[in-house]
């Protein structure tokens, strides 16, 4: 399955961004799917996570409240609500797909190109 992130761009501190993975390929009901960002000289952390049927998910313990993902399998499209945005949320975003519905980034098979979330004032 190939990933395309978007959505990203520049926000001011409070307000809200909705990113989106857009999945080609007629699997992407069979991955779990997840998000997961990197700023800046830091290692790439678990944002979210949800199972393939949208029945689980599961969010950093920072992000909970504020980010919410969700995913529609008949459009092949991963999605991520991030409200009430910080200026330590910057940093690139990026969508994973894997078979193992799980935190750590190792375990995700694909990896869309990631999109910029600038938060500033």
């Amino acid at each position: 399955v190939q990933l395309q992130a978007s959505g990203g761009g520049l926000v001011q501190p409070g307000g809200s961004l909705r990113l989106s993975c857009a999945a080609s390929g007629r699997t992407f009901s069979s991955y779990h799917m997840g998000w997961f960002r990197q700023a800046p000289g830091k290692e790439r952390e678990f944002v979210a996570t949800i199972s393939w049927g949208a029945g689980s998910t599961r969010y950093a313990d920072s992000l909970k409240g504020r980010f919410t993902i969700s995913r529609d399998n008949a459009k092949n499209t991963m999605y991520l609500q991030m409200n009430s945005l910080k200026p330590e949320d910057t940093a690139v975003y990026y969508c994973a797909a894997g078979v193992v519905l799980i935190t750590e980034p190792q375990y995700y098979d694909y990896w869309g190109q990631g999109t910029q979330v600038t938060v500033s004032s």
